[in-house]
């Protein structure tokens, strides 16, 4: 599965937040089933920024949350991420795609 968080950022955040999610990368790449991290910036509008993530699994996503570590440098930063669903699964490993409700 893959999860794509998407942030809006101002030039003059832009350090900051850089800074920030490049901890968040580091900290989701140590993970256990994290098979890829980045941060990536949009070609067309440079405020958009994301942090793109592939894992083997979903739990795998769920547990890198765990722990004090992970807390302080993710929580913080993905706070501030757009208001947006951001898991993402292949249709044919996802089978029926009920959405949660509330």
């Amino acid at each position: 599965m893959i999860s794509v968080s998407r942030f809006r950022v101002t030039p003059q955040q832009a350090a900051t937040f850089r800074a920030g999610a490049e901890a968040a990368v580091a900290q989701f790449a140590a993970s256990p089933g994290c098979r890829d991290a980045q941060l990536v910036r949009n070609l067309d509008d440079p405020d958009l920024w994301a942090i793109i993530t592939h894992w083997e699994q979903v739990g795998d996503y769920r547990r890198a949350f765990n722990g004090t570590e992970a807390k302080l440098a993710l929580i913080p930063l993905l706070s501030h991420a757009i208001d947006e669903p951001s898991a993402y699964q292949r249709p044919d490993d996802l089978g029926e795609n009920v959405p949660r409700v509330g």
